[in-house]
C-alpha cells in the first residue's frame, strides 16, 4: 500500500489542512493500492505563496545553473527507473513494456531535452539596435492528466525550470504516484525551496483553485476540452496566460501505394498502446475504397500481435484506467452499432477470460461515415473507425472535418503525395510513415485541440514573457 497523506510545499512534506482522502485503484485488479490526501484551498494558498516567495531568486538563476539542475534530475530519474516502471504499471494498468519504453522514457527524454535545448537558448537578443529580453512568466500552475503519469508533468516542469518559473503542480487523482516519485527526485537533487510544490486533490478544489488563483501567472493544462474551457474562463478573469493541450480525433491516411500490412499494424498499434488512452492516437483510419477489403483482412491478421491481459505479463494492451472510463468506451461502441457502423473486430463487454479488471476489447468499426458520433468524438479507448475515400482531395477534406487538430498520420511511398497530404492536414503534428518522435520538436494542437506548444525550446517559450527595451546600453 502506498499512503501519501502529505503535500510537498516549500521544500518539505507537510500535512494537509484537511482530512479528506481518496483511494487509488489498480485497474487490472480493481483493488486499492494506496491513498492520497485531497488538498484544500489553504494547502494551495501555501504552495502558491512558497512559489511566489521563490520567484525573485529562482527566476534569476543562471542558464548554467538550470542546465545542471535538469541534468541532475535526469540522472536521478534514471536511478529510480525500476520503481517508476513498477508504479505506472500498477496505478495506470500499463503493461510493463509500455511503462518502460513509453512512459518512463518520455519522462526522461523531456528533462534531458530541456537541458539540451537550454544550451542554445537566448534570453537576450539584439533587434535593430534595441534589446529584446525574455523573462520568466512568474508562478506557473500545472494541471496534468492520468493517461501519461510522467509525460505531461515532465515536459511542463522541465520547461518551467528551464525558464526559471516556480511551479505548483496538481497531478490526476487516478494516477498520482509517479508525480510523487518525481517530487522525491527534485527534493534529492536540491531543487530550490519553493521552486516546486505539489498539492494532490480534486479538480473542483485544487484544479479550479489553480486556474483562478490571483497569484498564479500562467496555467498549463492537459486534459478534456470541457475542463480546458473552464480553465480559460477562470484565467480570463485576471487575464492570466494559459496553455492547453486537449483532445484529438486524428486521421491516419493510407495512400494507394502504402504497404497494407504495415499501415494496418500502425492503425492497430494506435488503439493498443496505452489501451487507446492517447490524445494524439489515430482513431480515424482513411483507406482508399479499392483497398478496403485487403486492409480489413490485414487488420484481422495483425491484431493477435497485440494481446490483451495482465499488465504484469507479456501483453501489449492492459485495462482502461477506471470503471467510469470503461463504461464510457462501452457506450461509444454501442453508439457505433446504433449508427449503422459494422463491427470488424471487438465489440462490447470484456475479452474472454478477463472478468476482473477494466479490460475492453480492441474494437475496429468499418463502413463508417465521418459524420457519425464515433468518428467525431474522442472515445479514449481501444476503438478506431475505418473510413473509405476515392480521391486525395476527399481524404484531406475528411481528415480536417473534425473540431480537433492535434495530430495526423500518412502512410505511402510517393513523396509528392505524402508531402501534399501531410502539409494539408490541419494539425499540430503530422507523422509520415511512422517517423520517430523528436523531443526537440514542438507538440500541440490546432482548433479545439489546444493553445500553445510543449517540448523543446517551444515549450520553454511558453513560460517566458517578452520585453522590449529601447535604447538599452550595450554592455
Amino acid at each position: 500500500m502506498r499512503n501519501y497523506l502529505k503535500h510537498y510545499i516549500n521544500g518539505e512534506w507537510v500535512e494537509s489542512t484537511g482530512n479528506e482522502t481518496e483511494d487509488v485503484i489498480n485497474p487490472a485488479t480493481e483493488e486499492v493500492i494506496g491513498t492520497i490526501s485531497l488538498g484544500t484551498k489553504e494547502d494551495l494558498d501555501k504552495a502558491v505563496q512558497a512559489a511566489r516567495d521563490a520567484f525573485p531568486s529562482f527566476s534569476q538563476t543562471s542558464k548554467e545553473e538550470r542546465i545542471k539542475m535538469l541534468e541532475n534530475i535526469a540522472a536521478e530519474y534514471e536511478n529510480r527507473k525500476e520503481e517508476i516502471i513498477e508504479t505506472i504499471t500498477e496505478e495506470l494498468g500499463s503493461p510493463k513494456s509500455i511503462s518502460e519504453n513509453v512512459h518512463y522514457m518520455m519522462g526522461y527524454n523531456h528533462f534531458s531535452q530541456a537541458a539540451e535545448s537550454l544550451r542554445d537558448f537566448s534570453f537576450i537578443e539584439d533587434r535593430g539596435g534595441h534589446t529584446v529580453m525574455k523573462d520568466s512568466v512568474g508562478v506557473s500552475g500545472l494541471i496534468t492528466p492520468w493517461n501519461f503519469p510522467t509525460n505531461q508533468i515532465s515536459t511542463k516542469i522541465a520547461s518551467a525550470f528551464a525558464a526559471g518559473s516556480p511551479v505548483v503542480a496538481k497531478p490526476a487523482e487516478l494516477t498520482p504516484f509517479a508525480a510523487i516519485i518525481l517530487t522525491e527526485i527534485f527534493d534529492k537533487v536540491g531543487v530550490p525551496k519553493g521552486a516546486f510544490n505539489l498539492v494532490n486533490g480534486s479538480g473542483s478544489v485544487i484544479g479550479d483553485g489553480i486556474s483562478s488563483h490571483p497569484d498564479i501567472d500562467f496555467v498549463s493544462f492537459t486534459g478534456s476540452g470541457a475542463v480546458g474551457q473552464k480553465i480559460m474562463q477562470n484565467a480570463s478573469e485576471r487575464i492570466a496566460n494559459v496553455a492547453l493541450e486537449l483532445g484529438g480525433k486524428s486521421p491516419l491516411v493510407v495512400l494507394e501505394d502504402a504497404d497494407v500490412e504495415k499501415a494496418a499494424r500502425a492503425a492497430v498499434s494506435h488503439i493498443a498502446t496505452n489501451s487507446g488512452q492517447v490524445c494524439s492516437a489515430a482513431t480515424r483510419v482513411l483507406v482508399p475504397s479499392s483497398m478496403k477489403d485487403s486492409f480489413e483482412e490485414a487488420v484481422k491478421k495483425v491484431l493477435p500481435e497485440f494481446p490483451v491481459g495482465d499488465p504484469q505479463g507479456d501483453n501489449h494492451i492492459g485495462p482502461l484506467v477506471s470503471k467510469k472510463q470503461w463504461d464510457t468506451v462501452q457506450s461509444y461502441i454501442e453508439k457505433g452499432q446504433e449508427e449503422g457502423a459494422t463491427l470488424l473486430v471487438g465489440g462490447t463487454g470484456k475479452p474472454e477470460g478477463l472478468d476482473k479488471g477494466y479490460y475492453a476489447k480492441p474494437t475496429v468499426f468499418t463502413d463508417v461515415n465521418n459524420d457519425m458520433v464515433i468518428a467525431q468524438e474522442e472515445i479514449f479507448g481501444p476503438v478506431t473507425c475505418l473510413i473509405t475515400y476515392d480521391t486525395i482531395e476527399e481524404a484531406i477534406e475528411i481528415s480536417n472535418d473534425v473540431k480537433y487538430g492535434l495530430a495526423g498520420y500518412v502512410f505511402g511511398e510517393d513523396e509528392q503525395t505524402l508531402a501534399k497530404v501531410a502539409s494539408s492536414i490541419r494539425a499540430g503534428r503530422v507523422k509520415i510513415n511512422d517517423a520517430e518522435a523528436d523531443f526537440a520538436a514542438p507538440f500541440g494542437g490546432y482548433k479545439q485541440s489546444g493553445i500553445g506548444r510543449e517540448w523543446g525550446d517551444y515549450g520553454i517559450e511558453e513560460y517566458l514573457e517578452v520585453k522590449t527595451v529601447l535604447g538599452y546600453p550595450k554592455l
